[in-house]
């Protein structure tokens, strides 16, 4: 059962719902992010597998009743009534879900996860869902701005020492781009292709570097990567060419060697020559050491001869921003058999939020995005017309593809929607990216991209609720 992932002021609301008899009112709420993580242009939706996961043990087991039955308020008496808790207890997911399916290309505003059905249960999933979705979408996206910043190299995740919560991190960034990990649970759990050969203390425990290379290859005689820069990288190097040419000899490959410290590009320009002067053409220059994309970037132009990038702690952390931001608001209510929109305001409108129940439209023409669009499903204008699959909008002569984005998960609690295996979203990944222009992939461009809302049907939704709560028109 998982109603005790959440914050206490879920289930004092869900409380307050419940008492005032509210609490089976039909609700709207959309998931979305403000603003593309990384000061980039764009995020890779993901989470969607966990978050159904979730919805499905969604409930309150006695263990949770029990606890929240002792809590106590500021008074001394109990925090939660026994008559909400046997509520809690039967308390079923009944809502519809709607979502952006994983390995999505999305923008800010963008509803990624649309919630529909009584306010208690929309109120009471906010928390998991959030944390589900902020974490994997950051991790996917840092996953593929780094393989985009290292393509055509290949890049592996080495992160499991340094992560938070390392299985999902692996998860999120094979999703987003990387071939595979250091993780060996990964590789148990979700089938993610696993690599590693050996750490410093190997070479250490033995009397030279030479014989440690000697006894790993003896071994381990299909898995040679030597680590080269325990004493003298140079010379670490010319030992794992001589044991490369014993492996050689024997009918194995001289996988690679590594670089985990140091002048990497320096480094890597003599090793490549060092090892294509011996014959060792075809073997691998892996190189570490707190890499990113900007890292990655400087190497590249360096022209360091790097064919494995290893990423571990600013890549499982999200280094340089570890929160996505993302939100979860109430943009519908339904009062006697009318859906009411709802509107958070703010002075800057930075945090001003979309009214309504939201659809998600993707315009593109001839394989490429152009756009995407935010509608309201309930209130269509004229504008848009369905032709033959065809969009027309925003150039009268032009036609556009429309795909819709959101897809229906659960019908009434029902799971309607069986997720990709995780080879096919890492797929989806790079298909998606392949649709976007240069500008939007590329990591280190700073292009502002924003879904086009509908303003025929906001304009007036907008005035109307300021209005009744006497704000003012927008201006």
């Amino acid at each position: 059962m998982s109603g005790m992932k959440t914050d206490l002021y879920q289930l004092t609301m869900a409380q307050g719902y419940f008492l005032n008899g509210r609490h089976e009112q039909e609700a709207n709420f959309n998931l979305f992010f403000r603003k593309c993580p990384f000061k980039g242009n764009y995020a890779i939706v993901a989470g969607l597998r966990r978050a159904i996961d979730y919805l499905q043990k969604f409930g309150f087991s006695k263990k949770d009743i029990d606890f929240l039955s002792n809590e106590k308020g500021q008074d001394g008496e109990p925090l939660f009534k026994q008559e909400f808790l046997k509520y809690l207890k039967k308390l079923k997911f009944t809502c519809d879900v709607d979502a952006v399916i994983e390995g999505t290309v999305v923008f800010p505003r963008e509803p990624l996860i649309r919630i529909r059905g009584p306010i208690i249960q929309c109120q009471l999933v906010e928390t998991a869902l959030l944390q589900i979705v902020n974490f994997h979408t950051l991790i996917a996206t840092k996953a593929s701005r780094i393989v985009r910043a290292a393509k055509p190299n290949k890049v592996v995740e080495f992160g499991f020492r340094r992560a938070q919560n390392p299985l999902e991190a692996t998860d999120a960034a094979y999703l987003g781009g990387c071939s595979g990990t250091s993780n060996t649970e990964a590789g148990l759990e979700r089938g993610i292709p696993i690599k590693g050969t050996h750490a410093h203390s190997w070479i250490m425990s033995f009397p030279t570097e030479l014989e440690s290379f000697e006894a790993y290859a003896k071994a381990m005689p299909n898995n040679c990567i030597f680590l080269v820069d325990t004493y003298d990288t140079i010379q670490g190097v010319k030992n794992a060419i001589t044991v490369g040419k014993s492996l050689r000899a024997k009918g194995y490959p001289f996988i690679g060697v590594r670089l985990d410290s140091g002048d990497l590009a320096e480094l890597s320009k003599v090793a490549r020559e060092m090892l294509d002067d011996a014959g060792f053409e075809s073997t691998k220059i892996v190189a570490s050491n707190d890499l990113d994309e900007y890292r990655i970037k400087e190497l590249m132009e360096q022209g360091a001869k790097i064919d494995v990038y290893g990423i571990g702690t600013k890549l499982v952390t999200a280094y340089d921003q570890p929160a996505l931001g993302g939100v979860y608001k109430l943009s519908a209510i339904k009062e006697d058999d009318k859906w009411e929109y709802k509107i958070k305001f703010s002075a800057d409108k930075i945090k001003q939020t979309l009214p309504g129940i939201l659809g998600l439209m993707r315009l593109t023409k001839e394989g490429k995005f152009f756009k995407d669009v935010i509608y309201d499903i309930t209130n269509q204008n004229e504008e848009v017309v369905m032709l033959d699959g065809k969009l027309q909008a925003v150039h009268d002569s032009d036609n556009y593809t429309v795909s819709y984005l959101l897809q229906r998960i659960f019908d009434k609690g029902h799971l309607r929607y069986y997720s990709p295996s995780l080879k096919e979203i890492r797929a989806r990944v790079f298909s998606q990216l392949d649709m976007m222009s240069e500008e939007i992939r590329n990591p280190f461009s700073e292009k502002e991209v924003d879904a086009v809302v509908l303003e025929h049907n906001y304009k007036n939704i907008f005035y109307n609720v300021r209005m009744k709560y006497q704000i003012g028109e927008e201006q």
